[in-house]
């Protein structure tokens, strides 16, 4: 008979070494009887079963390890005790001889945690209070806190919020005893995203983090200042129109609202008696789970050991500045916790500003081209059954055996249709969406191109249709199109009218040979063509593209650039967070490598050339800015604490840790320090660089990494800002002229074809506002006219 696996102590468990004596039970006699003992020193005391211990009993090991309770079939099962030499014990439910179900483990340090249990490892609700006076109280997933928590520290701070692997991650509260709050997103343990910090004087910054520092733009109301409106914060800095950044409703968090109800037990039996893995992540926040909470105003925020070795969050040192004038609002703007802009503004234009804006966005909303499209059909239906439907096609075309394209995979009449009821058929799911016909253009076709960007076929399937599912998003342009975004930011799904999907459809053969032929092309890389049809002969398309941004950085600043003029540039009143920029507001030219700069424009010559061909007019360059902190602030910004892959950083007195420079460094590339993976943008080489002697390079970021240098992906740049001639709004601040920027881009929107529609409207636009001003022209001059303001204006060369 097997023998009985005893548990690990708490000390041990850190060792790796079991405390327990041999597990089995040496059954010499198959008497009946309430005592026996063993040649080992074990004893058991309690009923048996024929041979095996069966009801009540208890039974003691050769070590003083403990347990008294219920048996059955030899293994511990239902309620009892365990009693450990170091003084570890646990009282609860037991099953197949884990610790599963409720229980109470108090542990040698002093540590009690008092919750539910999976297999001897935390899962479920509980609470545990550690042994410096710390307790979380809230769910647990696989021994680590994740889920809806409480974290009380024992100096009096507090957060309550969402947990993810052991660290809080998504929406929550920090609240310090010293008086202040941040209400808003975390990530991976960092204050990440939207938010609201409100100083215990009174004052508040409504604005944006990333990994704990202050990036991107915010409002600051100073202590005294009418307390301000949550929805006029968000209309005012535009994060109403975008869901994918939208901020979580900022009132306190209540525990009812976080933490759920404690389950029913449900036992479930083990074929083995396995508990070393009782002890599985303590929970306790330590160094491998707690980061920086980042930076404010007045003070700095950081994480810091204390005796236990646990951290504790400390909150600004100071307190907010105290004006004078109650109604001044600052618009301030900031790079990696450098202010880097500051307007002083009326609190009551301010307000009056964000109800306009509101009032706009509105009607917007209502003349939106998706509004008819659906009728009372709400887009989850449709994320629902395009996830559906892609998944279904996917599934089907993968196992067909690798082979070259065919002409026959082209064209209209090259599809996959199939009927989608609600309540399931041979072949399709039930599901809870409404019944929808699904046509897929072109399968074996798009298959191929995502074999030549080399995406692996299972983990596109998984981003989009994964349960995480996909995100909405606002359209940045006139055409009205639903915009969705893959959960891991990876594509980007577009509605289309019929007039795009038919001009795809007919330059998908050269499209697919140009792809092939320039692995570094900047078009927009095609995944999928789809249609939905849903009741009432409704038909809505959709393509699947990559995300140009999807990077670990922040973008700062989005810009669509054609090379014209007339209406390309965006009323200030509607400029936000988000916003994507035009031509005319682009106050920066850019200097790069020399080397880079020609492969570049290598590229768009190629790319430009294939649009030509094709009759395409009305494309743009997308291009996203992510800016370092300008490098003379680099001694007044505070660090975030360093995580735990970064250890070896240099650190000063105190274990106070020394800022790196903000500037940009280029390496040889090197494969094995980069992540090679083909991202959804780009799948070419690394660049070469001039300054490196033609080397392929990569790049190295301080406070993220190294990332590899492509075209179009993580390109360094000089950005040199453009001052105005006259200043119209004193109170406006630009602090620097120059600074160091990476650079995302890619060409987008090239489903427009110079038609008989376009060439009457090109011949009215003309008269009225001048034909080189206008973005409608003959596509050898919009290519002409694209390249030279690319050259001559945002990438010149350098003096």
């Amino acid at each position: 008979m097997t023998r009985l696996k005893t548990l690990f102590d708490e000390e041990s468990k850190a060792n790796n070494e079991q405390l327990g004596p041999s597990s089995c039970i040496n059954v010499e006699s198959v008497e009946r009887v309430n005592e026996k003992a063993f040649p080992n020193g074990d004893l058991y005391v309690g009923d048996f079963k024929e041979i095996l211990p069966h009801g009540k009993g208890k039974y003691t090991w050769s070590d003083g390890t403990v347990f008294d309770g219920d048996w059955e079939a030899g293994k511990m099962a239902g309620k009892g005790l365990l009693i450990w030499p170091s003084g570890a014990k646990y009282n609860g439910d037991i099953s197949g001889g884990y610790l599963h179900g409720f229980g109470a483990f108090t542990a040698s340090d002093g540590s009690i945690y008092e919750g539910h249990w999976r297999m001897n490892i935390r899962h479920g609700y509980g609470k545990k209070k550690y042994s410096n006076s710390d307790i979380y109280e809230g769910e647990w997933k696989e021994g680590e806190h994740e889920g809806k928590g409480i974290y009380f520290w024992n100096n009096g701070n507090k957060y309550t919020g969402n947990w993810k692997r052991g660290k809080m991650h998504g929406r929550g509260v920090m609240e310090w005893i010293n008086g202040d709050h941040y209400n808003g997103c975390w990530f991976n343990g960092f204050r990440h995203g939207n938010g609201i910090y409100q100083y215990a004087d009174g004052g508040y910054y409504f604005g944006t983090w990333t990994r704990g520092l202050k990036d991107g733009k915010g409002l600051f109301y100073p202590a005294g200042s009418k307390r301000p409106s949550l929805k006029k914060c968000c209309t005012s800095l535009g994060y109403d129109n975008d869901h994918k950044t939208a901020l979580p409703q900022c009132s306190s968090l209540h525990l009812e609202e976080h933490i759920v109800k404690k389950p029913s037990i449900k036992r479930s039996l083990s074929e083995k008696i396995s508990v070393s893995g009782v002890l599985k992540g303590s929970g306790r926040m330590s160094s491998k789970t707690a980061e920086s909470s980042g930076l404010s105003d007045s003070g700095r925020e950081f994480v810091h050991h204390n005796s236990s070795g646990t951290f504790s969050f400390d909150s600004d040192a100071g307190q907010s500045e105290l004006q004078e004038n109650a109604a001044v609002v600052y618009e301030r703007e900031y790079m990696q916790g450098v202010m880097i802009k500051e307007r002083i503004r009326d609190y009551n234009k301010l307000s009056k500003k964000a109800e306009k804006k509101t009032k706009f966005h509105a009607k917007e909303t209502q003349k939106s081209s998706c509004v008819g499209i659906f009728k009372g059909h709400n887009s989850y239906h449709l994320m629902l059954n395009l996830q559906l439907g892609i998944r279904y096609t996917v599934g089907k075309i993968t196992p067909v055996p690798k082979r070259e394209v065919r002409a026959a995979d082209f064209g209209d009449r090259a599809r996959i249709t199939m009927f989608f009821p609600k309540k399931g058929s041979q072949f399709t799911p039930p599901h809870k969406s409404i019944d929808f016909y699904w046509k897929d253009y072109c399968p074996m076709v798009f298959r191929h191109l995502r074999e030549l960007f080399k995406l692996d076929a299972a983990e596109y399937m998984m981003s989009i249709c994964g349960d995480d599912g996909l995100t909405e998003i606002s359209s940045p342009g006139k055409s009205g199109s639903l915009f969705y975004l893959s959960h891991d930011d990876k594509f980007v799904i577009k509605t289309l009218k019929k007039s795009e999907l038919k001009v795809l459809l007919k330059m998908l053969p050269k499209y697919h040979n140009h792809v092939k032929e320039h692995e570094n092309t900047l078009i927009t890389k095609f995944f999928g063509l789809h249609r939905i049809t849903l009741p009432g002969r409704r038909k809505v398309r959709f393509v699947v593209m990559g995300n140009m941004f999807c990077t670990e950085l922040r973008i700062h600043r989005r810009y669509d650039l054609k090379g014209s003029t007339h209406g390309r540039i965006t009323d200030k009143d509607k400029i936000h967070e988000n916003t994507t920029l035009k031509d005319l507001d682009l106050s920066y030219e850019f200097h790069m490598d020399k080397s880079l700069r020609e492969f570049l424009f290598d590229q768009i010559a190629d790319d430009c050339a294939f649009l030509k061909s094709q009759q395409i007019i009305d494309y743009s360059l997308l291009l996203g800015l992510h800016f370092r902190a300008p490098e003379p602030l680099d001694g007044l910004v505070e660090p975030p604490n360093i995580s735990p892959n970064m250890q070896s950083s240099p650190a000063g007195q105190d274990g106070e840790v020394l800022f790196p420079s903000k500037g940009f460094v280029l390496l040889a590339h090197e494969p094995s320090f980069v992540n090679t993976d083909p991202g959804p943008h780009i799948r070419g080489r690394a660049l070469r660089a001039f300054s490196l002697g033609n080397q392929e390079v990569d790049i190295l970021v301080p406070g993220t990494g190294r990332l590899r240098v492509q075209l179009g992906v993580n390109m360094p740049a000089r950005a040199n800002h453009k001052l105005p001639q006259d200043e119209s709004d004193s109170a406006e601040v630009e602090l620097f002229e120059v600074y160091d920027v990476i650079l995302y881009m890619g060409i987008i929107d090239i489903l427009q074809e110079y038609n008989a529609k376009k060439k009457a409207e090109h011949a009215y636009k003309s008269v009225k506002f001048g034909p080189t001003t206008i973005s409608v022209v003959e596509p050898e001059l919009y290519a002409n006219r694209f390249t030279n303001f690319l050259k001559q204006k945002v990438f010149p060369e350098q003096p």
